[in-house]
C-alpha cells in the first residue's frame, strides 16, 4: 500500500489514537511542518485544578475551532465527535499495538509526575492521578482501546468518512513525518 506524502491537500487534520500513542506530539509536529494551527484539545476540556469544562462549553469551544478553515487537532472525544468528523479532511490514525502505546503512556506519566511539567492549562500529573484512581489515564487507556480501534476500522472502510492514513508502527509514522517535513522545506538556493 502506498502512503501519501504530505497531507494530500488536507487543511483540517485529526490525529487520532489511543491514550499514550503520541497524538499530541505528532499533531504539534504536523502543525510545525505545515503551518496549520495546532490545537491541543485537552486544553479545551480541562481547566486549572483538573476541573472538567462542562460538556456544553466543550462543544462550543470545539465548534469554534472546527469552524476555522485550517487546523490540526489531537483528539476527538465521543461527546463532540459529531462536530469534528464532518469538518475533518484527513484522519492520521496511530493504531499501535496496546503494549507499545501502554509503555509510552506509563513512561510519559511517570516522567510528568517526577518533573511536574504543566499540562492541560497548568495541571500536573501525579502517580496517584495517573495510575491509582478509578478515572486515571491508565484506566482510560484500557477502557477506550478497543473502541478507538473499532472507530478507526469503521472510518477506514466508510467511503463517506474522511481519508484515513493509518500507521501501525512508530517507525512508519516517523518516516511519513520526515517526508512531510522534507516536502515543506524549500529547496536550497544555489549560486
Amino acid at each position: 500500500m502506498a502512503v501519501m506524502v504530505g497531507l494530500g491537500g488536507a487543511r483540517r487534520v485529526l490525529v487520532y489514537g489511543v491514550t499514550g500513542s503520541g497524538k499530541s506530539t505528532l499533531a504539534q509536529q504536523i502543525g510545525a511542518a505545515t503551518e496549520l494551527t495546532y490545537v491541543a484539545m485537552d486544553d479545551l476540556t480541562w481547566e486549572p485544578g483538573w476541573v472538567a469544562v462542562p460538556p456544553e462549553e466543550q462543544r462550543r469551544r470545539v465548534e469554534a475551532i472546527c469552524a476555522q478553515s485550517a487546523w490540526v487537532i489531537d483528539a476527538a472525544y465521543g461527546a463532540w465527535l459529531d462536530v469534528v468528523l464532518p469538518r475533518v479532511e484527513l484522519v492520521v490514525a496511530l493504531d499501535y499495538p496496546r503494549w507499545f502505546s501502554l509503555q509510552r503512556l506509563v513512561r510519559r506519566s511517570v516522567a510528568r509526575a517526577i518533573d511536574k511539567r504543566p499540562i492541560c492549562n497548568g495541571n500536573h500529573e501525579s502517580l496517584r492521578t495517573a495510575f491509582l484512581q478509578r478515572d486515571s489515564i491508565l484506566w482510560w487507556h484500557f477502557s477506550s482501546f478497543r473502541r478507538k480501534r473499532a472507530r478507526v476500522d469503521a472510518w477506514a472502510t466508510n467511503l463517506d468518512a474522511p481519508t484515513v492514513l493509518r500507521f501501525r508502527t512508530a517507525r512508519a509514522t516517523g518516516a511519513w513525518l520526515a517526508r512531510l517535513q522534507e516536502a515543506q522545506d524549500p529547496p536550497p538556493v544555489r549560486g
